[in-house]
C-alpha cells in the first residue's frame, strides 16, 4: 500500500500517486482546485452533507444516498451523527463503500475527542485501489480529495485517526463527502447541446 504524510498547507497541489496494476490517484487539499478538476474531467459533483439526519446514534452499516451515488459507513461500536457531522461512536476506523464507485471523492476528514469536540489529529484515508493519504488536521474545514485519472473507480475508502499530541482517545469524523460522478446521459445531451450553440454563434 502507498502512503503519503505531508503536511502542506490547505491551499496546496499534492503529487499524483499510484498503485501498481492500478489506476494513479491525484491528492488535493484545495477544494477549489480538486472541483476544477473534476469538472474538467467531465464530471458533475455531488455532496452528501449529513444535514438531513437527525442527532443521535446510528447502527453500523449507516445508508444514504445523493442522487445518484448510494453510500454506507459502517464502524464496530456503531456511528453518531451531531449537527451534521458524521462519527464513530468509539476510537476506530470509519469505513465508507459507495454503490456505484466514483472516479473521484472528497471530504472534510478531521478527529473529535470523547466529547465530539474537534481534536488535533493525523488522520489516514485508505482507497479501494490501495492507494492511502495521512495528513494533520484540527477542523471540520480541512479537506481531502482524490481524483483517478482514467475510468477506474473508487468503491470505498477508509478514515482512522490519531492524536497528534498526547493518548488520548480520537474519533474519525466527516463534516462533507463530495462525489465525482459522470453525469446522467439527459445531462450529457444538455452539455452536447450548448456546446453546439456556442459553436455556431462563433462561426456566425
Amino acid at each position: 500500500m502507498l502512503n503519503i504524510r505531508h503536511f502542506l498547507p490547505a491551499a496546496t497541489l499534492l503529487v499524483a500517486i499510484s498503485s501498481p496494476a492500478n489506476a494513479a490517484i491525484v491528492v488535493y487539499t484545495s477544494q477549489g482546485l480538486w472541483g476544477s478538476a473534476v469538472a474538467n474531467a467531465g464530471l458533475g459533483v455531488e455532496t452528501e452533507t449529513f444535514n438531513q439526519f437527525a442527532d443521535g446514534p446510528r447502527t453500523s452499516p449507516f445508508v444514504g444516498s445523493t442522487a445518484s451515488v448510494g453510500w454506507s459507513a459502517a464502524a464496530s461500536g456503531g456511528l453518531k451523527v451531531n449537527a451534521g457531522v458524521l462519527s464513530t461512536a468509539s476510537p476506530v476506523t470509519l469505513t465508507f463503500t459507495f454503490t456505484p464507485g466514483v472516479r473521484a471523492v472528497a471530504g472534510n476528514f478531521f478527529g473529535t475527542n470523547a466529547n465530539f469536540s474537534n481534536a488535533s489529529v493525523i488522520f489516514t484515508v485508505a482507497l479501494s485501489n490501495g492507494t492511502s493519504y495521512s495528513g494533520e488536521a484540527s477542523s471540520p474545514a480541512s479537506f481531502t480529495g482524490f481524483r483517478s485519472t482514467d475510468e477506474a473507480t473508487i468503491s470505498s475508502l477508509m478514515i482512522n485517526v490519531e492524536a497528534a499530541s498526547g493518548s488520548a482517545p480520537v474519533y474519525p469524523a466527516v463534516d462533507n463527502l463530495y462525489f465525482g460522478v459522470v453525469p446522467a446521459p439527459g445531462a450529457l445531451a444538455l452539455l452536447g447541446a450548448a456546446g453546439l450553440i456556442g459553436l455556431r454563434r462563433r462561426r456566425d
